[in-house]
């Protein structure tokens, strides 16, 4: 049995109706934004602390649109599976790189598939992205 993150993650969509891609320091797989999920915390409040973390972004946590619970291999740690609970949020503010992440990309189903992509992004949410 592998071992597990558990993680909230946001489906990030601007009014073009792109999503954000981010890539942390020291890594090469590009993925949604979010992170872990603390012991006492609710997935949804999880997400909007990452979001203010990683990028400056603040969001309504009622405007969180719950997508569901995704799992596949971690990216950036070898032997562990990402839990994720799925979040689409839509914003028209602008993000900036902050805390671990080194590169936000807004990209659509075309320019994602150009990027290395982690697992989670690749194979399970893009695919529910591009089917939107």
């Amino acid at each position: 049995m592998s071992k597990t993150i558990r993680i909230a993650a946001a489906l990030l969509i601007d009014p073009r109706g792109q999503t954000l891609l981010v890539r942390k320091r020291g890594t090469l797989a590009f993925m949604q934004p979010g992170g872990k999920i603390e012991a006492d915390e609710a997935p949804v409040s999880a997400l909007a602390r990452e979001l203010f973390e990683e990028l400056g972004l603040r969001i309504d946590e009622a405007q969180a649109n719950y997508l569901g619970n995704f799992s596949a291999p971690a990216a950036n740690e070898p032997g562990f599976e990402v839990v994720c609970e799925l979040f689409r949020v839509e914003t028209s503010a602008e993000v900036v790189p902050a805390a671990e992440i080194e590169e936000a990309v807004w990209v659509d189903g075309v320019s994602a598939g150009a990027l290395e992509l982690a697992p989670l992004t690749r194979d399970l949410i893009l695919p529910l992205y591009c089917g939107d």
